[in-house]
């Protein structure tokens, strides 16, 4: 006798981010692993649908997850997982975990072009590439512009060192750079172990050329980045936010780069995203702005779906989980 397959349902409130990261030839991979459900499931539609779902155990999503209430999640009584292709699951996590549902993620998969995005502008950065091109722009200059000091033996600080921060340190790693750490929840071991060191706040914007930000996207860590902070940079140093527009004072920070020419600030982020019109992030020649392209993008998606494909196929037989989310994370991960 065939055993039935596992019932599974798409969650999503604009079925686009279905189409974007599934695709079709993922939506047939899925269609063999699972008695997959016709039709895409939104808080919209949900009542509409709940009742043809009694049997339903894993919902596949992606950005645009539904953000269910527990009363609803009690009206899917046979649901064992949510696995999301996508990376931070703060806005819908809690009452699944809170109804005994475990929740996947794929913020590994997530991680993974960040990092590569951040270390490309950490070795341009230590080569004073972007001061340099502005240089390049005045023809009178363009054989006096600037030169950073290089990448071998420089030191760069990650703040933060969650998924994101340590794959940036294994890929750092080639590059003989001193890296910093600041980040007290993680454990000496693991810093050491990516070939890092801890500092703090104040010591790393102080000696690092780079400061690359990957704070998780939690209230306490708002408004951390000051102007004080940015105001110890070393000469010509460079920072870089791939995490959140709210963690830096913007307002500071425009003050700095006003007063210090010489720093950088690459922002792929920011508060209100994109900035305001008026903002003068626009206009500081010491501002390189971009549309917050770090995170997975174009054929990068497909790739937080075979993260998630695969972390179903462990889930059914049994194995050990690698992307599991627990409340207690949630404390302190993006």
């Amino acid at each position: 006798m065939i055993p039935e397959k596992p019932k599974a349902a798409l969650f999503a409130e604009n079925p686009k981010m279905i189409d974007k990261v599934y695709g079709s030839q993922r939506r047939a991979d899925l269609e063999t692993r699972c008695d997959l459900y016709p039709h895409i499931v939104s808080g919209k539609n949900f009542d509409e649908h709940v009742e043809r779902l009694q049997d339903l155990e894993y919902i596949f999503s992606t950005w645009s997850m539904p953000s269910l209430n527990e009363e609803q999640i009690a009206r899917l009584p046979s649901l064992k997982a949510v696995l999301y292709a996508a990376g931070s699951v703060q806005h819908f996590a809690r009452p699944f975990l809170k109804s005994d549902v475990r929740v996947f993620s794929a913020w590994a998969a997530n991680a993974i072009p960040v990092a590569e995005f951040s270390l490309a502008q950490i070795l341009l950065s230590c080569k004073g590439y972007f001061r340099n091109t502005r240089d390049c722009k005045d023809p009178a200059k363009h054989n006096h512009s600037h030169r950073g000091p290089g990448i071998y033996s420089n030191t760069v600080a990650l703040i933060g060192f969650g998924m994101i921060g340590r794959k940036l340190a294994e890929l750092l790693q080639p590059f003989q750079l001193n890296v910093l750490v600041v980040d007290p929840y993680v454990d000496e071991e693991i810093i050491t172990a990516h070939g890092a060191k801890r500092a703090t706040l104040e010591e790393a914007f102080e000696v690092a050329q780079v400061v690359s930000n990957h704070l998780p996207n939690l209230p306490a860590t708002e408004n951390m980045l000051n102007g004080a902070l940015f105001r110890r940079m070393k000469e010509f140093a460079t920072f870089i936010n791939t995490g959140r527009g709210k963690q830096v004072r913007e307002d500071e920070l425009i003050d700095v780069l006003r007063e210090r020419t010489d720093l950088t600030a690459l922002l792929d982020v920011t508060y209100p995203e994109p900035p305001a019109p008026e903002s003068p992030f626009y206009r500081l020649p010491n501002v390189q702005l971009s549309s917050h392209i770090a995170g997975s993008i174009g054929i990068e998606v497909g790739r937080m779906a075979d993260f998630m494909i695969e972390e179903f196929a462990l889930f059914t037989l049994g194995k050990p989980a690698r992307y599991n989310v627990t409340e207690k994370m949630l404390e302190i991960m993006a």
